[in-house]
């Protein structure tokens, strides 16, 4: 009878880990903070809305490397590209185009548009970033 209250103890603690762990992630959306909001620098434009600046770790080119998903909004009247640069303290930089073709249109107003940038060879998270988030003439 002892051993089976030990063993009850023990998994009633494990689900208890497991719950904090899956509510605590839940949360946060599954997306580890990539570093404290006091050590990123950002620059967005009047006509963008920063809806989720957030990292993780996946694989890219053979080696499990961070990962950076940012997501705007239009909120502006008319239609908009936006330029994204992601500057690491290591010198490192990332960066692209939302949308990243054209094909389909541009963000309208009101809609929202998100592109994930992987950082080849960074395998930690950085101290510092700086975020410059630009339109483009249509």
């Amino acid at each position: 009878m002892k051993r089976f209250n030990s063993v009850l103890s023990l998994s009633m603690f494990i689900w208890m880990i497991m719950g904090i762990f899956i509510a605590g992630h839940s949360l946060a959306g599954g997306v580890p903070s990539c570093i404290s909001k006091g050590n990123i620098e950002e620059s967005i434009p009047s006509e963008a809305m920063l809806t989720d600046f957030s990292c993780n770790f996946k694989m890219f080119e053979g080696a499990e490397v961070l990962h950076f998903n940012v997501g705007l909004k239009n909120v502006s009247n008319t239609p908009q590209r936006f330029r994204v640069h992601i500057f690491l303290d290591n010198g490192k930089a990332v960066g692209g185009l939302i949308p990243r073709k054209t094909a389909k249109g541009l963000v309208g107003p009101g809609q929202t548009a998100s592109f994930e940038y992987p950082v080849n060879g960074m395998t930690g998270l950085p101290n510092h970033i700086i975020l410059n988030v630009s339109t483009m003439a249509p």
